[in-house]
């Protein structure tokens, strides 16, 4: 049973019609690049927009965030999901923090700043 596009398929122009868009196909690829940096770029802002920083001086307390794979197994999901205090000794770059625990012990690796919350007292 024949179909609208069955009765107008002609050969010819089908083919005219493929080398053309095969002519075209950098133009539309450069289209789509073009489109897709400016939904990165929106995406970027809108991001950028949300995000609060947070700035911490040297000398605060502060409360680590415990991973998975530092808790202890045998409190189950009702052991503590914050360690703590650590005193903030030193601040390489923004949002990245050394920490010394309050009896003198320092840790290693810098702590991200999404890792930490204030320590109230």
């Amino acid at each position: 049973m024949a179909n609208h596009k069955v009765m107008k398929y002609q050969d010819k122009d089908n083919e005219e019609q493929l080398h053309l868009y095969l002519d075209l196909i950098d133009e539309v690829r450069m289209n789509a690049k073009q489109r897709i940096a400016r939904y990165k770029n929106l995406i970027a802002r809108q991001y950028d927009a949300m995000v609060k920083l947070r700035h911490f001086k040297i000398g605060d307390l502060f409360l680590k965030k415990v991973s998975l794979a530092t808790r202890n197994s045998a409190h189950g999901k009702l052991g503590p999901n914050w360690k703590g205090p650590y005193r903030v000794i030193n601040c390489k770059r923004q949002g990245s923090y050394y920490l010394k625990a309050l009896d003198k012990r320092k840790l290693k690796h810098p702590w991200n700043v999404e890792h930490l919350r204030r320590y109230y007292q």
